[in-house]
């Protein structure tokens, strides 16, 4: 009698985490975030257009970004809110690795553990930018990140071993994020059911050139890191600022960077429509 009881109040908390995770509110923090991350993205891709061009000092990446928009006219406001976008993609996607996302094939392990990782992920840039929103210390660049990090990993035994493995997997992610997107995969996350079809048009295009980018960049940050590792010299690790700036170095020059810079602006585009059109309950 008394395993059956704590069975049904069991299934009762299960179910009510599942209602909760799915709830309206919880809806629209993630989507609050999905805009968050788009503005993140754009400004970005901005930035590394004007790099290619020779006509910025700025860093491009999320640190960059962030020191941007606290410069603007509504710095301290738009600081807020940013935070308060990424607090809610974490809380929603750590909902998702406990409970399961909404989408198809979204309940298995594998799902669950990438949410997990993003809500760290995102949890971890909300109070980053909480930290320089109330003073308490400016974002480290990606570079610097990217190089103290591997710095640390390789003094420790074993840590070359590390270091070729997470680079590995950040390559094999990318592309697994870049083809994903050329199959239009995303498409599953959405809900376009009321859009027009030029709207549908427009978003399958966003999302899969913008997804291409993400992982083309995803991926040469894995190549760096590998380098690192093989090498054992932590200054060959970059973060994603660096790794803009090296599609410059290339044969193609400053119009390879243009082009992944173009696509980043495109996958901050297609964000703001996963604001609108995700399924986020």
């Amino acid at each position: 009698m008394t395993t059956r009881l704590a069975r049904g109040r069991a299934r009762r908390t299960r179910y009510a985490g599942r209602k909760a995770a799915r709830s309206h509110y919880l809806g629209l923090l993630a989507r609050a975030g999905f805009a968050a991350r788009g503005t993140l993205y754009v400004i970005i891709g901005c930035v590394a257009v004007a790099i290619a061009f020779g006509r910025s000092g700025n860093q491009a990446d999320s640190a960059g970004a962030v020191r941007l928009v606290a410069a603007s006219p509504v710095g301290l406001i738009a600081l807020w809110l940013l935070a308060a976008g990424f607090v809610g993609l974490a809380l929603w996607r750590l909902a998702e690795a406990v409970y399961g996302g909404p989408g198809p094939g979204e309940q298995k392990a594998g799902s669950r553990v990438a949410a997990l990782g993003k809500a760290v992920l995102y949890g971890a840039l909300a109070f980053t930018i909480l930290k320089y929103a109330i003073g308490a210390g400016a974002p480290k660049s990606s570079n610097q990140q990217s190089t103290d990090l591997t710095a640390s990993v390789l003094h420790h035994p074993g840590g070359q071993v590390v270091v070729v493995a997470v680079g590995f997997a950040l390559v094999l992610g990318g592309a697994y994020v870049a083809y994903s997107s050329w199959r239009r995969d995303f498409l599953k996350q959405l809900n376009l059911a009321g859009a027009s079809q030029r709207t549908r048009r427009i978003v399958r295009w966003l999302g899969q050139v913008g997804g291409i980018a993400r992982g083309v960049v995803f991926a040469a940050v894995g190549v760096f890191l590998i380098v690192a590792g093989a090498k054992s010299q932590p200054d060959q690790a970059k973060g994603v600022d660096s790794t803009l700036r090296a599609f410059a170095q290339t044969p193609l020059g400053p119009w390879l960077l243009v082009v992944v810079a173009l696509g980043l602006v495109t996958f901050g585009l297609y964000s703001w429509c996963e604001a609108r059109w995700r399924k986020v309950s």
